[in-house]
């Protein structure tokens, strides 16, 4: 996601702020008010307000900040599953968010179908280690139903102080089954780029094929990948896999430093081309050049892999730099700018969409994979407990022994793939 920051207040909000200031207030009508004027639906606005707060039996509590916050929450909430209204404290939450570290219960959320969609669990998280999967649907906090609530109040639902407790109702669309699970809050802290085993050691085998994952592209991705890489060169690897899976994206930015280490200085990587000519971007190779110097990739993705990380993977395949392998990624490809306003809260709205080098659009479309490999929901919770680090552990003996013999066949087929590769590669040599 994109972070632009715009620093100012919005018109309408100035406008409101002007005319509850010095009393509400009626504009005179004019010729040109129409059904679409500025002037004449503010008034409406301010009437309806007014209204509100002498007229309604329970508005005594009712502040003029309040409603004018209800109000522009509503209106971003009827513009699209992405845009939202933050207030300063979830401002406040956002930001820690890209920083790697908040409270909460480890599920990326976004609006899909009109349900609150589970877009990936994330590591060493309460929801993680309840078996949650990518692509359930909460329906339910507390025993109460969240069907008509904005993104931005079920995750402040979700979210509380560490250590509490929350029920979340789960519905698998699957199977149509539910299931409520009740979950501690705890403090997520985020390491983005991983090795196999889920430490920073990033061992090399006799085949050497490296292995990188990365959960997420927050502030320090690029920088973290780098250290991965530098280690793996300094082994002899020979290709790459590199793990998108269940990760959710994340900042533009880090997408971008990603992808320009196994690209040419100057190659185009993603655009982006908004109503405002000034949302329109080009994003380019700023590297030293490929790392890899064309060692062959391959990328691993499924439904669980969104926006950031369907700009990594929607470059590299089209630019014939990496093979994807897995299954076709979740699809969103907007453009979140966020605007900062004068009492704390900020506005984080999609301006634009992304493209791919050939101009793919990838919102609702998603990534598809060159070598699709399908896994059931039981081989997805398996996998999952695999990559969590004392997730065996916390199983009873048969369960462990059950859960570890079922393969990750997604990376076996990578693995298989450029095995292949770098035989076909030492052959033509020969």
């Amino acid at each position: 996601m994109k972070r632009r920051l715009v620093f100012g207040s919005v018109i309408v909000l100035l406008a409101l702020n002007l005319a509850i200031g010095a009393g509400i207030f009626f504009l005179s009508p004019h010729a040109e008010d129409a059904a679409d004027s500025e002037r004449a639906n503010l008034d409406l606005l301010v009437n309806v307000m007014q209204k509100i707060r002498t007229e309604y039996a329970d508005s005594t509590n009712l502040t003029y900040h309040e409603l004018v916050y209800s109000a522009i929450k509503g209106m971003v909430a009827q513009l699209d599953p992405h845009s939202e209204f933050l207030t300063p404290r979830d401002y406040q939450r956002f930001e820690s968010d890209t920083e790697g570290r908040f409270g909460g219960l480890g599920l990326v959320v976004s609006m899909k179908e009109g349900y609150v969609t589970v877009v990936a669990p994330m590591d060493d998280s309460p929801g993680f280690r309840a078996g949650i999967l990518t692509g359930d649907r909460i329906v339910k906090v507390n025993g109460r139903n969240i069907g008509r609530l904005p993104l931005g109040d079920v995750v402040d639902q979700l979210r509380g102080v560490p250590g509490t407790d929350v029920a979340v109702t789960i519905q698998r669309p699957e199977t149509g089954t539910e299931k409520t699970i009740v979950l501690k809050r705890a403090i997520i802290h985020m390491e983005m780029v991983k090795d196999i085993a889920g430490g920073s050691d990033f061992p090399l085998g006799p085949d050497k094929i490296g292995y990188i994952r990365i959960n997420e592209f927050g502030d320090k991705t690029g920088r973290e990948l780098q250290e991965a890489l530098d280690k793996l060169k300094a082994q002899g690897m020979k290709a790459l896999i590199l793990d998108l899976r269940w990760n959710p994206g994340g900042l533009l930015d880090e997408a971008v430093s990603v992808c320009q280490k196994f690209l040419p200085r100057g190659q185009l990587i993603v655009t982006t081309e908004g109503r405002d000519p000034s949302q329109d971007s080009i994003r380019r190779a700023a590297g030293d050049g490929d790392e890899l110097h064309g060692e062959p990739i391959v990328v691993l993705v499924n439904l669980g892999s969104a926006s950031a990380s369907e700009i990594v993977t929607g470059c590299l395949h089209d630019l014939h730099r990496a093979v994807i392998v897995g299954q076709r990624t979740f699809g969103k490809g907007l453009v979140q700018s966020l605007f900062p306003l004068r009492d704390g809260s900020a506005l984080k709205l999609t301006t634009a969409k992304y493209y791919t080098p050939s101009h793919r659009v990838i919102e609702e479309r998603g990534i598809e994979p060159d070598i699709v490999v399908p896994v059931t929901d039981q081989q997805e919770g398996a996998l999952l407990l695999q990559r969590e680090p004392g997730g065996l552990q916390a199983l009873s003996p048969s369960e462990r022994a059950r859960v570890a013999k079922i393969n990750d066949i997604q990376l076996q087929r990578a693995r298989d793939l450029l095995k292949a590769i770098l035989i076909y590669r030492s052959l033509q040599k020969n």
